[in-house]
């Protein structure tokens, strides 16, 4: 309905104007509430989990295998990316008068991305895990850009609450479970409007992207026809081959339930293109409808947000080819392997907001010398592509999950159920 809104209103007089000032704020509204409580459960749902854990071992286990897959399907999507523009070559397919025009269109995007990249590198090669320790935690709470750092300290939090004994670690545990319960109830008021959100965003996606000449929507979309369905293809392999393989080979689950289960999640973040505004509600579904224990999903899930974007790695790749071919350049197999070295270590830096990925876009570029300036080429259509890149890495980090738990014994035969009560709710002693 969104998109049908969207595509008459931009037709009659004064509808822009209209939806600018009726209806995309109740999308604004809708994504600021979602963020609301993104940080909180976050860092609620990360100790508690790691504290159900209850063991050390097991945590390293947990989290190392975690770790491993997200970078094994970052890496295989990045690869994935090079394939699909290698084989298309849409930067060949572009006419040259197209680029030029794209060129000079979005000089202004291209120099504010390239600002803010610059800032990111040039703070030398250990300022990413620099930036992962924060000096003051509130202040790191108070912005989603910073989610690894509450993440860490999550982590930290809950592995020294392991170390206490049960009888001091007890009632904090219960504060941390008792706000997560109220967190996810926040969840549900929230998800009653989810409808009317959703509509509001992509009717005002619609309206923005053809401002004060409806035509030009199309006209520029249709011009990188070639470009868009490379990302799309490759984000289709991913969706529909890549995942559907990990659950054939680690799970018994079948994927046709686990998309079932996943779907209210998917939508979110292919209409907020925000995989931190989508983490509540990837948990409630995990946990709710596909029988994920609370211990797994409270642990992988907010990781996955903060350093698992197979979507946005693949988004990377075959963006940065293709600006090498519009612009004639040539690029050797070494500066491909630089591609994927260099995409996948940056999506560990994305933060899981909108648009973050092409500003790590730019440090792609400038590793493999091709110019900035042909960023210009993917302004265009690239809201509309990092709504689909951010389903898939959300669809990646679920993936991931039910993977982890299936390796952990949980979802025996296949079956997805509802997960074990806590035990700091459920009134044992023990």
């Amino acid at each position: 309905m969104g998109l049908v809104y969207g595509l008459v209103i931009i037709n009659i007089d004064g509808g822009l104007d209209f939806t600018s000032d009726w209806i995309k704020p109740i999308g604004t509204v809708f994504i600021k509430a979602l963020k609301m409580i993104a940080v909180p459960i976050v860092l609620s749902s990360l100790i508690v989990g790691i504290a159900s854990i209850g063991d050390i071992s097991r945590l390293s286990r947990i989290g190392g295998k975690t770790i491993l897959i997200y970078l094994i399907t970052t890496t295989i999507a990045v690869c994935i990316g090079l394939a699909a523009v290698n084989v298309i070559k849409p930067g060949k397919i572009l006419p040259v008068e197209t680029r030029n025009e794209l060129m000079e269109l979005y000089a202004d995007d291209v120099t504010d991305k390239t600002d803010r990249a610059r800032q990111f590198k040039d703070s030398g090669p250990l300022q990413p895990i620099v930036d992962m320790v924060t000096d003051n935690i509130f202040r790191s709470t108070m912005t989603n850009e910073d989610l690894l750092q509450v993440v860490l300290f999550a982590v930290i939090f809950g592995v020294a609450l392991l170390q206490l004994p049960k009888k001091k670690r007890r009632p904090v545990v219960k504060f941390f479970d008792g706000l997560n319960e109220v967190i996810i109830k926040i969840i549900g008021f929230i998800m009653v409007v989810a409808p009317y959100g959703v509509f509001a965003l992509i009717a005002s996606l619609i309206v923005d992207l053809a401002g004060d000449n409806p035509d030009k929507v199309f006209d520029i979309l249709y011009a990188e026809l070639w470009y868009s369905l490379t990302v799309l293809i490759g984000l289709g392999i991913m969706l529909l081959v890549i995942y559907p393989s990990l659950f054939k080979i680690f799970t018994k689950v079948k994927y046709n339930d686990f998309f079932k289960g996943i779907r209210p999640a998917q939508l979110l973040a292919f209409s907020t293109s925000s995989s931190s505004a989508t983490l509540p509600v990837t948990m409630k579904q995990v946990e709710e409808e596909l029988g994920v224990s609370e211990e797994v999903s409270s642990f992988v899930l907010p990781l996955g947000a903060t350093i698992n974007m197979d979507g946005t790695s693949l988004y990377q790749s075959v963006a940065a080819v293709f600006i090498a071919q519009s612009l004639g350049m040539d690029l050797s197999l070494g500066a491909q392997l630089t591609i994927v070295l260099t995409a996948v270590l940056a999506s560990i830096g994305s933060a899981g907001v909108p648009g973050a990925g092409m500003v790590m876009l730019v440090i792609v570029l400038e590793a493999i010398g091709v110019p900035t300036a042909g960023l210009a080429l993917i302004v265009a259509p690239d809201r509309i592509l990092d709504m689909v890149r951010t389903m898939v890495n959300v669809t990646g980090d679920a993936s991931v999950t039910m993977v982890v738990a299936s390796t952990e014994g949980e979802l025996p035969d296949g079956l997805i159920r509802k997960p074990v009560q806590n035990i700091f709710t459920s009134g044992e002693t023990n």
